[in-house]
């Protein structure tokens, strides 16, 4: 086992490099320049020269990459050109945020979509299951600014129930912060909840139409034994690993219902530094997300052996 993390762990840092490389690359072959788009339309070349000399812009390509994986390595993520602000501080600031929404959206999902796809598979052909995957497609097919947008009208807007948007701090007003997390988290839980809900019942189905379960279903074991027991632990590893993979995109930042909801999180704030060319913000920004997404993958495949004692790791 712990080979096998070492491996993974290594595979992973190398994965890093290279969405670094990446990222740094594309960015820099961007037409345009970011220091005059930082300080806009009123400035003098004297600062202007200086501001690119801090940023060591002057300098080729390569040393700039050196020097900024260099700073990476220790923690120091540059500068943001926009605001000055230190990017390691600024993606501190939001991480909070990002992981209140993505988790919280991720427990409506899971709240809606196993249930959901687990009934839907069992009843397959009646009503219910015609119910289930009705909604799950509508819940696929509509974006998710639309849920945000009505929500807003009807709950706030028209019924005043919740603030219609913004963020609060956990630790400075509970009662604040969950009246303004519930929309935003039921806007993007519904989504994930609807492909969740999909993925759930395919593979529930697959399981159950395994050879083992008929001969269970033929030695005359009770449906919900055969539920529990044959069923739903081999249909666990395709959900769990779903599951990883939408809550590594919640954490990436739900860009739309960000917007929607004036959200502090990263995907703002990686929104705001491509529209502003910040380079040193935007590739912080995905690095971390890049780090959070290897990091969950991992964190699934530990959790396989977990669910299938059959899977070992040499």
């Amino acid at each position: 086992m712990s080979g096998y993390v070492v491996r993974r762990v290594l595979q992973a840092l190398l994965a890093l490099l290279g969405v670094s490389i990446i990222v740094f690359a594309l960015l820099h072959l961007v037409p345009g320049d970011p220091v005059r788009t930082a300080l806009g339309t009123r400035f003098d070349q004297q600062t202007y020269e200086a501001l690119r000399e801090r940023a060591g812009l002057n300098q080729p390509l390569v040393v700039q990459y050196l020097h900024w994986l260099g700073g990476v390595l220790t923690g120091d993520f540059g500068v943001s050109f926009r605001t000055g602000q230190s990017v390691a501080s600024a993606i501190a600031d939001r991480l909070p945020a990002t992981a209140t929404l993505a988790v919280a959206s991720l427990v409506v999902a899971l709240v809606i979509a196993i249930p959901a796809g687990i009934v839907s598979a069992v009843r397959q052909g009646r009503p219910i299951d015609y119910v289930a995957t009705s909604l799950s497609q509508i819940g696929v097919s509509i974006p998710d600014f639309w849920y945000g947008i009505l929500m807003i009208l009807v709950f706030a807007a028209t019924l005043g129930l919740l603030p219609p948007s913004g963020y609060e701090s956990l630790l400075d007003d509970p009662v604040e912060w969950l009246r303004r997390l519930v929309m935003p988290a039921i806007t993007a839980g519904v989504v994930t909840g609807a492909i969740l809900t999909r993925f759930t019942r395919s593979s529930v189905l697959e399981a159950m139409n395994a050879d083992h379960v008929r001969l269970a279903r033929a030695k005359g074991l009770p449906e919900r034994t055969i539920l529990r027991e044959h069923v739903l632990r081999n249909a666990w590893i395709p959900i769990v690993t779903v599951t990883g993979l939408q809550l590594a995109t919640l954490l990436g930042g739900v860009v739309v219902v960000e917007v929607v909801f004036a959200w502090p999180g990263l995907g703002r704030l990686a929104l705001d530094a491509v529209e502003s060319r910040d380079y040193p913000m935007m590739q912080g920004a995905v690095l971390v997300i890049a780090a959070g997404f290897l990091l969950i993958n991992l964190l699934v495949d530990l959790l396989y052996a977990r669910l299938d004692p059959r899977i070992t790791y040499g």
